[in-house]
């Protein structure tokens, strides 16, 4: 079982930036063989995929993220961080850190593992 706690959430201007980060803990050893994803849900809205990187550091930002939103990890720290800059009203949603071993399902929505999410707020 891995475990995953996200922090970095909260109020912001629009403009403004946050960076998210993503512990993993419990069975971390294949840590680095994970694909990681960043998703999001605002309220009444489907949960959405922001970003994901993939083990070899392959990376994919949804259209809503391109050019403002950065994923990275550090694999020696089991960490995953979501730098989001100029934050927009429409990027205030609960964002939640996922993790999946299989990386067949990294491009998908279905990853094993979930974190309960930190709040973003941006107002105008």
């Amino acid at each position: 079982q891995v475990q995953l706690v996200e922090s970095g959430g909260g109020s912001v201007q629009a403009g403004g930036s946050l960076r998210l980060s993503c512990a993993a803990s419990g069975y971390t050893y294949s840590y680095s063989t994970y694909c990681m994803g960043w998703f999001r849900q605002a309220p009444g809205n489907e949960r959405e995929k922001v970003a994901h990187i993939e083990r070899y550091g392959n990376t994919f930002y949804a259209d809503s993220a391109k050019g403002r939103f950065t994923i990275s990890r550090d694999n020696a720290d089991n960490t995953l961080y979501l730098q989001m800059n100029s934050l927009k009203p429409e990027d205030t949603a609960m964002y939640y850190c996922a993790a999946t071993p299989n990386s067949a399902y990294c491009y998908t929505n279905q990853y094993t593992y979930w974190g309960q999410g930190t709040m973003v707020t941006v107002s105008s």
